[in-house]
């Protein structure tokens, strides 16, 4: 295997200090706790896109995806690309009822349409899932993955000194910093895969049929069987759809970047943004794992595909581009769950216990230290996942469990006005600990049907349920006291077209991308 040239530590080196600049100047216009957790909610619709993107392209995702695909071919991608439909139903409804609503947490609606007891239930599920899972796996992928380019890397120290670095620029520049590091870091990151992309292709002379007679048959296909154990079709259209509502809509590390938007229109334009980008990975992460059992036919773990491509395909300077890739992936993931779990912690359990009495100055520090304090602790809970056979194998399928009931619970929130607090609560409790007794059974081999399907499945369950309580649980709405009323969705699909043209309209970006999408299947089906 090569070793990392000197101008590979160059470009890496370039690139860190420009983080660090980066942290500095906005740490010096980070003045309150709303510039910390929402950046003044000053955002427009290129940082909010851009930053949408990179903070879910994490080590996990870049790496994943490639040794995924070295397995079963392109097929992984529908997670890819089912996201850009996604964006486009959050431009159309959840991003009007969330600035409408002016919502600083994405639990926040919750208390607002169901009570304090499911807003606070939600947060409380959010920041364990976000701290245990999202952090601290993405400090142990991140680690793992250093550890195999760097052997000599202790584990412990590499992911304490991942987190400290992240968690600093994190809590001194807010969410602000954040988004404009992962605009650079998206920028970063499509462009080094962008050059891998080419170099691979360059080993098949850039030709189509070459490239698909050194495949086996359907690994060039996104739509799989019914019964494929990887991805079947009827997982990606009736799962898949479920799983992203909750990660896109309802997860605050995402969705964060949308509440800090600077209006409506930007929100929903930087949604627009970031679903064009996420019609990219199909061609830029995941081509290039399809196409490694060509070039590296015995591969023992597939999860190595991408160091393998990065040091022993790739050229000097180019390399340290893509390894500085890599490093931008694991920290945008990062500072995203750092930052939306201590704006959670501050807005849906500190402030409500002291009646929002708390000075800007207050809430700016009590981010910071609790942001540091977060990476520590997911530094140290990091190395513990080792012990945790197959975690980051089975982490679609923890989502895939836990998703239904909230989004359930979301989308009958969002368009209707029928049910209320214990209705809510009673869907979604019981849910959850039937979807942790379906993930357990799943993982020992007793549900047959593949885990995307289960979601669906778990989904419909939940909207029985739910609809059922709702009218024999006939109650009033509990919202915090001195709230104002709750501004439900309303489609508005005649409005007519700004005198901007059609660039400004989200509708207009909507359709191209759905046509896109169609393009895009109906080559590789």
């Amino acid at each position: 295997m090569q070793q990392i040239a000197s101008l590979d530590w160059v470009v890496i080196s370039a690139y860190f200090a420009l983080i660090i600049a980066i942290g500095v100047v906005v740490s010096r216009k980070t003045k309150s706790g709303e510039d910390l957790f929402l950046a003044g909610r000053s955002l427009t619709l290129l940082p909010v896109g851009l930053s949408l993107f990179a903070s879910n392209i994490s080590s996990t995702t870049l790496v994943g995806l490639m040794g995924q695909a070295y397995t079963s071919g392109l097929s992984v991608a529908n997670y890819e690309w089912m996201a850009a439909i996604i964006f486009i139903f959050m431009a159309a409804v959840t991003v009007p009822v969330f600035l409408k609503n002016r919502l600083s947490t994405v639990p926040e609606f919750l208390l607002k349409r169901f009570g304090v007891v499911a807003q606070r239930y939600f947060s409380g599920l959010t920041i364990l899932v976000s701290l245990a899972v999202d952090t601290a796996g993405g400090l142990y992928a991140g680690t793992l993955i250093l550890q195999s380019l760097f052997p000599a890397l202790p584990f412990l120290g590499t992911a304490v000194t991942m987190a400290l670095f992240v968690g600093l620029y994190t809590a001194i520049g807010g969410l602000k910093a954040v988004v404009y590091t992962d605009m650079l870091q998206a920028l970063v990151l499509i462009l080094g895969a962008a050059l891998m992309l080419f170099v691979v292709l360059g080993r098949f002379d850039f030709s189509l049929t070459t490239v698909t007679e050194s495949l086996p048959q359907g690994h060039f296909s996104l739509i799989q069987p019914w019964d494929d154990p990887t991805l079947p079709w009827i997982g990606t259209v009736f799962g898949l759809p479920i799983i992203g509502l909750y990660f896109w809509s309802m997860n605050q590390y995402i969705a964060q970047r949308v509440l800090a938007a600077r209006d409506i229109e930007h929100a929903r334009l930087g949604c627009t943004v970031a679903g064009y980008l996420k019609l990219t990975p199909l061609f830029l992460m995941v081509l290039p794992g399809a196409l490694a059992p060509v070039i590296f036919p015995a591969l023992e773990e597939p999860d190595q595909v991408f160091a393998k491509l990065t040091l022993e395909v790739l050229p000097a300077g180019i390399r340290g581009l893509v390894l500085a890739g890599l490093i931008a992936a694991i920290m945008s993931s990062l500072d995203s769950t750092l930052n939306s779990a201590s704006t959670l912690i501050l807005h849906d359990f500190l402030l409500p216990i002291r009646d929002g009495h708390m000075s800007d100055r207050a809430r700016l520090w009590f981010g910071r230290i609790s942001t540091f304090g977060l990476a520590v602790l997911a530094a140290l809970w990091a190395p513990l996942i080792a012990n945790f056979h197959g975690l980051f194998a089975y982490l679609q399928q923890v989502m895939a469990y836990l998703a239904p009931p909230v989004v359930v619970v979301f989308m009958w929130g969002i368009f209707t006005q029928t049910g209320s607090r214990r209705a809510a609560m009673y869907t979604m409790v019981p849910m959850h600990v039937l979807g942790i007794a379906c993930l357990i059974a799943n993982h020992l081999g007793l549900l047959p049907l593949h885990f995307t399907v289960h979601a669906a499945l778990l989904a419909v369950l939940a909207s029985v349920l739910y609809v059922t309580l709702a009218k024999s649980l006939a109650e009033a709405s509990t919202s915090a006291k001195g709230a104002e009323p709750l501004k439900h969705w309303q489609p508005k699909w005649t409005r007519p077209i700004r005198q901007a043209g059609l660039w400004r309209d989200y509708r207009a970006h909507s359709a191209a991308i759905l046509v896109l999408v169609t393009l895009m299947l109906v080559f590789f089906w």
